[in-house]
């Protein structure tokens, strides 16, 4: 009898998952990866647009991002001078953590230089510091800038709605990381919806690298966004180990 058909499935802009039927881009060891930077706020709706982009985008793009990092923390570091700390809307980070920030931000770069392309959902907490902290990881890599923005009003309003992170935040950030900061291309979420900021940065990467970008869809993330914060300014768990 013949094989039975298994359905297919696309991922990216132009590789598909379906049984044994994987053709994924390979890694091309003559060129470093590409570094797409998604700076903003809490709430700004970097992570979203991050999701939107990595499947519309032609090849494999590895998605990382600020929550991703502070679960991998030792859950000691919440709420800890050394670690982060939260105050009024403000997050501050200690000795301990800004050494393993160093770390992290290195390991970028390694994935990058191996060929992988990655987009960083990413919080410049001191602005500009912050970012030049990244160009100094990221010195010998072809990076865009993408600062994603929405007003204070707007972004305190999602912040509300969706009660899963700590209040004050949002309206804080929404300015504070933008500071001093250089981008390649802005896009704001509270006049733009996702497929229309999607589109906009899509065709900016396009112009930069040639590269291939499909219609951003309508629909939400097949994996949801989520916050490592909890409403009460606690920490929650990463979603493996839930």
């Amino acid at each position: 009898m013949p094989p039975e058909s298994v359905p297919q499935r696309r991922v990216g802009a132009n590789h598909i998952l379906g049984g044994s039927n994987v053709r994924p881009v390979a890694l091309d060891d003559n060129r470093p990866g590409r570094v797409v930077i998604l700076n903003g706020g809490s709430s700004a709706g970097k992570t979203t647009l991050g999701r939107k982009l990595q499947s519309s985008l032609a090849g494999s793009w590895l998605l990382l991002g600020i929550d991703l990092f502070i679960w991998t923390l030792p859950a000691e570091m919440i709420s800890d001078p050394d670690g982060l700390l939260r105050h009024e809307g403000v997050i501050t980070r200690g000795r301990c953590f800004m050494s393993l920030w160093a770390g992290y931000q290195v390991a970028v770069a390694a994935l990058a230089r191996s060929g992988v392309d990655v987009l960083l959902d990413d919080v410049m907490l001191e602005g500009v510091a912050d970012q030049r902290r990244w160009d100094d990881a990221l010195h010998d890599l072809d990076v865009y800038w993408v600062g994603v923005r929405c007003a204070p009003e707007i972004a305190a309003e999602r912040e509300a709605e969706r009660g899963d992170r700590p209040t004050g935040i949002a309206r804080h950030q929404a300015v504070s990381v933008h500071e001093g900061v250089r981008y390649d291309r802005e896009v704001d979420t509270g006049v733009l919806g996702v497929p229309q900021s999607v589109n906009v940065i899509g065709d900016a990467l396009r112009r930069r690298w040639s590269i291939q970008i499909g219609p951003a869809s309508e629909e939400p993330p097949t994996i949801p966004p989520a916050s490592a914060w909890t409403g009460n300014g606690g920490f929650r768990p990463a979603p493996w180990e839930r």
